[in-house]
């Protein structure tokens, strides 16, 4: 008998939840075949059997929040698809030894210094664990500061300097409130751990950055009037269309080789400055936001980005995003305008420092130079910005700059 354990996915992730089980209990499957789909901050990943065999046991449910390495289901490599001797085997044995060798495979997989937290009333990550056993902290007493409850490495090394307060009593008021009974009928669901970790992030950066947002208005009129001139032959040549999204990015790359703090991150007492243009593009999916990243976007032309912002767009609706086009990101547009908006203030993408919103197009009479007046397409354009590196002054001059580039676009054109 094998056991199916949840791999390592990636180096940020250790934890997921159970989206969907590909498979069922009887049936057979081959070597690498995807057997459950997992759920992860991110991105959602298929894991695949190092067997081939019968599914005999199915230990893990969907919705179910599993670690790396957790047993989630078991494999006969012997068996008979739909009625194995080892499945009727299980069916006749009973529930409480069933229930016990679930209980010893835990056992035997937990080390000994994690008996407080292996009762089931402790959420820890397995970093936080590891330094726990190291540092000889009993994880019942240490307060996370994770709003959801889960005990970080960070929040074990406060216990250990003495810097948190680790009686029981403060830990409880750490628990989430009991639930509100209502008169009226309502509905309960479950968040994601997506929608969860996208929670957890909006709060906390604005705790931690000093944000504000400066706005701006751009006449989207050369823009539109260049990508009506040049759609058929655009499409014709390099067989995608000539969106908005490529003047943006490559308008946003231009202002921050002028104002480099925009494209920066604070780490510890150090600014670091990036190099290099890694545009994040935010994409609404149905399980929330997602920001894939448009690599080196300085080195694409226009086809290239809008390639790429087509093939990232459709991998996060499809869910076939990976964890390296995530990561990494130096500045982020996100399009609100879409939808409808007109006017928002964009939440940073720490850590990050810049965060450009797009707006719905309006036409709108504006007074020319000459005092006349005419109907322009417009735009509302937003920064959000981390006042902690950048000033107002800067903040302004880079919307500017953006405004500038999107106003002449055909330099843009050329020169991207």
């Amino acid at each position: 008998m094998n056991e199916i354990k949840v791999p390592e996915l990636a180096e940020s992730i250790t934890e997921g939840t159970i989206a969907e089980w590909l498979v069922k209990k009887g049936d057979s499957v081959e070597k690498g075949d995807p057997v459950v789909e997992l759920e992860t901050d991110k991105v959602n990943v298929e894991v695949n059997s190092d067997f081939a065999g019968v599914i005999t046991e199915i230990i893990r449910e969907e919705g179910d929040d599993v670690e790396v390495g957790d047993v989630i289901a078991k494999i006969d490599e012997n068996g008979e698809a739909g009625n194995s001797s080892s499945t009727s085997e299980e069916k006749s044995e009973p529930q409480e030894s069933k229930t016990e060798e679930v209980k010893e495979t835990k056992k035997a997989e937990t080390p000994a210094k994690e008996d407080s937290s292996a009762k089931g009333d402790v959420i820890a990550s397995p970093a936080a664990r590891k330094r726990a056993r190291e540092l000889n902290i009993d994880l019942s007493a240490v307060s996370p500061r994770d709003p959801l409850g889960r005990i970080r490495p960070e929040d074990v090394e406060a216990a250990a300097s003495g810097a948190s307060n680790t009686s029981k009593p403060a830990k409880e008021e750490k628990k989430p409130a009991e639930k509100t009974e209502f008169a009226k009928p309502v509905e309960r669901v479950k968040m994601s751990r997506r929608r969860q970790t996208i929670a957890k992030r909006l709060v906390d950066v604005q705790h931690e950055a000093a944000m504000l947002t400066t706005f701006n208005e751009v006449d989207l009129t050369n823009v539109m009037k260049l990508r009506s001139e040049r759609k058929e032959k655009f499409i014709e040549k390099h067989g995608v269309k000539l969106g908005f999204m490529s003047f943006f990015t490559k308008a946003v790359v231009g202002a921050l080789k002028d104002f480099p703090l925009l494209n920066a991150e604070i780490q510890g007492n150090e600014l670091v400055i990036k190099k290099f243009y890694d545009i994040g593009i935010a994409v609404s999916t149905d399980d929330g936001l997602v920001v894939p990243v448009v690599r080196d976007a300085d080195r694409l032309d226009f086809a290239g980005v809008e390639k790429e912002i087509g093939s990232l767009g459709k991998k996060a609706r499809d869910k076939k995003l990976e964890m390296s086009e995530l990561q990494g990101g130096s500045f982020t547009i996100t399009n609100g305008g879409t939808f409808g908006s007109m006017l928002s203030t964009p939440i940073l993408n720490a850590p990050q420092v810049g965060i450009l919103g797009m707006h719905n197009i309006q036409k709108r009479a504006m007074v020319m130079p000459d005092d006349t007046i005419e109907v322009r397409p417009m735009m509302y354009l937003a920064l959000s910005y981390d006042h902690r590196i950048v000033d107002g002054k800067e903040a302004v001059q880079f919307l500017v700059r953006v405004k500038q580039l999107l106003e002449d676009p055909y330099d843009l054109l050329l020169e991207g």
